[in-house]
């Protein structure tokens, strides 16, 4: 497989998962949230809102105020970012669009704790299976796109204040206490399941190889695994003969590939794995930490 087939396959990939994911959230939304009249954040929610105050289809409502919002956050977020949001959006809406009719009652009726509960999980990991994928549902993520550009106001901070808000509006139209705190469980347990599915694709753990077949090793790992090697020099107190030593970082679930590869290539060789808090640069993720200013542009000159 070329590196241009493989390209085209993860982006194919990626967007099966992406539609998977919204039909997850789609599904937790209409079929649990919704017909128990629950406002929750992001613009969902204030769709949501908007449909119990004028009757306004949720899905068209939803479209039109992420379309709105990347209006004005055009040249704050970025082209990648509006094109993935656009593509996002337009799935979730074809989706909403699709099962909210499905639903006129609650999936489990007279159970409005336990539907809040199954609609925020699905929701959550619906929506951490898009991120995980590179996708975006856009909402409140656009707003928090640009305050954190513009502000010290972190990202995440600014999206909480934006969905504490929507929910609390339903005070507005319900006059109900109860509305108010099903909406913040919602958010507190949709936060947790989408953290969970994100961290649990993005744990990495580092492989530490002795082997005297370690050239092969490392190699094999490169053209199969197609991740990085870093050769350390080390001596074997024992013998008091020198050794060298593969190290290789990787995602958790790529660990099963490279176990198989050093076992195919050196039965006897010496293996420690251990997990690693978070990897950083090419190949993995991205370090987003705000640059000061006068660094930033002194980089810029110099380049």
């Amino acid at each position: 497989m070329t590196d241009k087939t493989r390209k085209y396959f993860k982006l194919a990939q990626d967007y099966v998962m992406i539609t998977f994911g919204l039909f997850l959230y789609a599904f937790g939304f209409t079929a649990f949230i919704l017909p128990e009249k629950i406002v929750i954040g992001s613009v969902t929610g204030l769709s949501s809102l908007i449909h119990f105050w004028l009757g306004w289809n949720v899905a068209v409502t939803y479209y039109a105020i992420n379309i709105i919002l990347l209006c004005i956050a055009f040249r704050s977020v970025g082209k990648q970012f509006v094109l993935r949001t656009i593509i996002g959006a337009t799935i979730a809406t074809i989706m909403i669009g699709v099962l909210q009719p499905m639903f006129p009652t609650p999936m489990i009726e007279q159970q409005t704790f336990m539907n809040v509960i199954l609609g925020a999980v699905l929701c959550g990991l619906g929506l951490g299976i898009v991120f995980t994928h590179n996708g975006s549902t856009g909402g409140t993520d656009i707003i928090a796109a640009m305050v954190a550009k513009y502000s010290t106001i972190s990202f995440g901070r600014t999206m909480m204040y934006c969905d504490v808000l929507i929910i609390c509006s339903s005070w507005l139209l319900f006059h109900s206490i109860d509305k108010i705190v099903y909406g913040l469980i919602f958010m507190v347990i949709y936060s947790v399941a989408a953290d969970r599915v994100i961290n649990n694709t993005r744990q990495s753990v580092q492989f530490l190889i002795i082997s005297k077949k370690w050239q092969e090793i490392a190699d094999n790992i490169i053209q199969e695994a197609h991740r990085g090697c870093t050769i350390l020099d080390g001596t074997g107190w024992y013998t008091k003969d020198a050794v060298k030593i593969v190290m290789v970082m990787c995602r958790k679930h790529e660990s099963v590939n490279i176990f198989r590869i050093i076992k195919e290539t050196d039965r006897e060789a010496i293996i420690t794995q251990s997990n690693v808090n978070g990897v950083y640069g090419s190949g993995f993720d991205e370090l987003k930490v705000r640059v000061h200013r006068s660094k930033k542009a002194q980089e810029q000159h110099t380049s």
